[in-house]
């Protein structure tokens, strides 16, 4: 087990995730003006992932077999390709900071699948109200009774909606399956193979002819590496050192910390517009989020046994709450994979790699 950790690196952490994560959206808003979506997209999470296979490696993890890439391949498709591959595609159409409230939701619709799913989890008063809320929120954000001009792209606002109900219905899966020991190792194939598609349909879409060096501003680029770096690598490895090191009920509060980052940067930096509508909407929504990352779930019918502590030492109440926040939470910045399996074993093997990013001594492996 680890010790508890220094406070400076539990801060310096809970920074990255509320702050770096925060701020995806707006740079995926800069790296769009002069680079292709799909291109730009792929390629990012390629990188990224390439990155984390290598220090997997280089850790002494194991090389994966044929077997284990079909699930990362098919979770992949769903979580990177389609989900995140929605969003860099609709913020050329819609604000960054919309774009982050709408995925915002999948806390919701991770609810509501798992709800309905046979042997689902019933959600109590307090979640069901966060839903009701939440497409109350949705609705009053999208306002699609409006006639005339109006203030938001309702296309581009769906589909970041299918995007999240991708990316939940992907993270559901992943559930039922184990693509490897190592947790960096599976998300490292996921944004392999989720990129490497990405990077296709771009292809396909004929966005290489749009690349050109000399037209890419040096914001685009500088945007593009703090999201392959800062939001792929850094903030993903604190969130996953933090489901080892942090209580549940406080990790889940980036959840809807990071939406409100979003709108207020790009309120600011990108001039976006916030109409009191489009404020309250947002107020809703987040809302919503604190309902049912607060409530708990119950097992239609739960196994014998089944009622002993976790893993990380909360009760399967908690846990099962972690997990649905880790999963959903995780898709508010279009730069993590999915951590459902992370939540619910804390993540105890990888933690090694947020401690080597902020102390020089050895760590030994756990």
């Amino acid at each position: 087990m680890h010790s508890t950790p220094a406070r400076w690196k539990m801060i310096l952490a809970f920074a990255a995730v509320y702050i770096i994560w925060g701020t995806t959206y707006l740079a995926i808003r800069f790296a769009i003006e002069t680079l292709p979506p799909f291109l730009m997209g792929g390629l990012r999470f390629v990188i990224a992932g390439a990155l984390l296979y290598l220090w997997t490696t280089l850790r002494g993890v194991p090389h994966p077999v044929l077997r284990q890439w079909k699930p990362a391949l098919i979770s992949g498709v769903f979580l990177i390709t389609a989900a995140q591959g929605a969003v860099v595609w609709a913020e050329q159409y819609i604000n960054s900071g919309l774009a982050a409230v709408l995925v915002a939701t999948v806390p919701i619709w991770m609810l509501t699948f798992n709800w309905a799913r046979p042997g689902g989890e019933r959600p109590n008063q307090v979640m069901m109200t966060g839903v009701a809320a939440g497409f109350a929120g949705v609705m009053v954000l999208l306002a699609p009774w409006q006639t005339g001009d109006r203030d938001i792209y309702l296309f581009g606002a769906a589909v970041v909606l299918l995007g999240a109900m991708s990316w939940t219905g992907a993270s559901l899966y992943t559930r039922s399956v184990r693509i490897s020991t190592s947790h960096f190792q599976t998300t490292a194939m996921q944004m392999l193979c989720g990129g490497a598609v990405l990077t296709l349909v771009g292809s396909v879409t004929r966005e290489w002819g749009r690349v050109s060096l000399e037209d890419v501003s040096a914001l685009s680029a500088l945007a593009f590496f703090y999201l392959v770096i800062m939001g792929s690598v850094v903030a993903l490895t604190a969130y996953t050192w933090l489901l080892g090191v942090a209580q549940p009920s406080r990790l889940s509060t980036y959840a809807y910390v990071n939406p409100v980052v979003a709108v207020a940067l790009g309120w600011l930096l990108a001039g976006e517009t916030l109409t009191p509508r489009m404020a309250l909407g947002v107020a809703v929504i987040v809302g919503a989020v604190v309902l049912v990352t607060m409530g708990k779930t119950s097992a239609r019918s739960a196994p014998a046994g089944a009622r002993g502590a976790s893993a990380a030492g909360a009760t399967p109440s908690d846990a099962t709450g972690v997990a649905v926040v880790a999963a959903a939470g995780a898709a508010l910045n279009p730069q993590a994979p999915d951590m459902p399996a992370i939540a619910a074993e804390a993540a105890t093997d990888d933690v090694v790699l947020f401690e080597s990013l902020t102390d020089p001594q050895p760590v030994e492996d756990h």
